[in-house]
């Protein structure tokens, strides 16, 4: 090809962009070829090419933005699957900044699958604002769907509205099979913040439960319920069962857990008395129901189902020890924590150790992150603990295992130690998490970056402005949008441009 031919390819007469077929962001890529060849024939490419990176990055935030922009659009005018899409991102994100559109949205629709992605979503945060639709659902639930009560009930449930119970008890009394289980589970919780509607509730499960047929499967969710009101009426009633070795041990359990519930010392010999039953199952429950009760009887029970061969009865003892931080179980704990044979009894031990937490533990905590022979998860979550429990004075130790970790090319132990990095709250001297917050987000990949953003948020490191800023430009959407809420969550003002 000559000269003359490159010329007549280079300086070829300009053509509007093609607009009116696929909208902004798709159609204007010829004209932006065009352009960077016509850069590239006047010796100009690395200003172009700086200049098509601009207009990417740009193109890329106004996608976002609109995206942003378009959510109460999507609320109100949107498809159930739209909207259920959009929940799931919202509870991903973790923020109730359309709540107010949801609730306005739940009071006017009867769309099944988009009530049941409200009442899911603001029930699992407990969030409030609902109540009263979903009491009005239960009323009419002739005119709804299944689905639709059934998440109305584990609303109210979770919720703990009193105003519900009478209604509930209505629902309760018809004995609609598709209901009942949903039902019980609902009013235990309903009534448990109104002791006298408790009491109530609670004679009215025992009495339901023994003079009419909820059927096997309820049963056990009844005597869950009674624990739930947390009321003593239903103490007697449970112990029975508890205490019968005739009964089905799936009863006995629930029985066991529901007296821990309660919490009435008077349920607390039935609860001893099951420590030593035959049933392995029945003996973890009662161990693990001990958390709650005061007492050398229930200590001694605790350390003894220690050396129980039935591994779930150590996870219980476990449990109980941290549930009543037990500072005489740390032997037992360190003894646990380092040498028992089931992963699980390990994990359950650390825990422990850190919701005790007295120096004893703090040792035992510190030995089991540095011993590098530990396997990952027993040194991730004893880091874990360490870092929860001294306000992160050990934090520079965890930077050099973590380091470490990366130099061996020890993946799953480094992304554990980075998790607890990005968790870990300095009480002090912030100097030395900002530099380390610093020089991932200078550096590090996108994980890096991530969890750089949780350390930012979590001890309010406002000295990393410029970093955070830089860092909703990014062109990885999930990383720009979580640099941007950080820098909203720390009053950090992000530029219009």
């Amino acid at each position: 090809m000559n000269r003359l031919d490159q010329r007549k390819i280079y300086h070829e007469p300009h053509e509007p962009a093609r607009t009116e077929e696929k909208g902004f962001f798709s159609t204007n890529i010829r004209e932006l070829t065009r352009t960077g060849r016509r850069c590239r024939s006047t010796s100009s490419w690395c200003s172009c090419g700086s200049w098509l990176i601009f207009v990417l990055i740009f193109l890329i935030n106004f996608q976002a933005y609109a995206q942003e922009a378009s959510r109460p659009d999507t609320i109100k005018y949107g498809t159930e699957t739209e909207i259920a899409a959009l929940i799931q991102t919202l509870r991903n994100e973790k923020t109730d900044l359309f709540d107010d559109e949801l609730i306005e949205l739940a009071q006017v629709s009867r769309n099944t699958k988009v009530l049941t992605g409200i009442f899911g979503f603001f029930g699992d945060r407990e969030k409030s604002g609902l109540q009263e639709r979903a009491i009005k659902v239960l009323k009419q639930r002739e005119d709804e769907a299944n689905e639709t009560v059934l998440s109305a009930l584990d609303y109210l449930g979770k919720m703990k509205t009193a105003e519900a119970v009478s209604v509930i008890m209505e629902l309760l009394e018809t004995e609609e099979k598709r209901f009942l289980s949903a039902g019980f589970r609902a009013i235990g919780g309903a009534c448990s913040s109104d002791k006298k509607l408790a009491d109530e509730t609670a004679q009215f499960l025992v009495d339901y439960y023994n003079d009419r047929e909820p059927g096997n499967d309820n049963r056990s969710i009844i005597i869950n319920a009674i624990g739930a009101t947390g009321s003593s009426v239903g103490v007697e009633f449970l112990m029975e069962i508890a205490t019968n070795p005739d009964e089905r041990f799936p009863l006995r359990i629930a029985a066991l857990g529901a007296l821990s519930k309660i919490g009435d010392p008077k349920g607390l010999d039935a609860i001893i008395n099951c420590v030593s039953a035959n049933d392995q199952n029945v003996r973890s429950a009662a161990v693990a129901a001990l958390g709650p009760f005061q007492g050398s009887a229930a200590e001694s029970a605790i350390l003894d189902a220690f050396r129980d061969s039935y591994y779930r009865t150590r996870i219980a003892a476990s449990q109980a020890s941290r549930d009543r931080k037990l500072a005489a179980a740390v032997p037992y704990l360190k003894f646990r924590a380092e040498r028992d044979d089931v992963p699980s009894v390990k994990e359950e031990a650390i825990r422990a150790l850190g919701a005790i937490a007295n120096d004893e533990a703090i040792t035992v905590l510190d030995g089991l992150f540095s011993e590098r022979k530990n396997t990952d998860r027993v040194r991730s979550l004893a880091a874990e603990m360490l870092m929860k429990n001294t306000g992160g004075k050990n934090f520079s130790k965890l930077l050099v295992e973590l380091d470490e970790a990366k130099r061996k090319n020890q993946t799953s132990l480094y992304n554990a130690f980075l998790k607890v990095v990005g968790e870990t709250v300095v009480e002090n001297d912030k100097s030395e998490i900002e530099g380390a917050a610093r020089r991932f987000m200078s550096t590090g990949g996108i994980m890096e970056k991530l969890y750089a953003l949780d350390m930012a948020l979590n001890n309010k490191l406002t000295g990393l402005k410029e970093e955070i800023l830089s860092l909703t430009k990014e062109r990885n959407e999930s990383l720009s949008r979580k640099a941007r809420r950080t820098a909203e969550n720390l009053g950090i003002e992000i530029p219009v441009n």
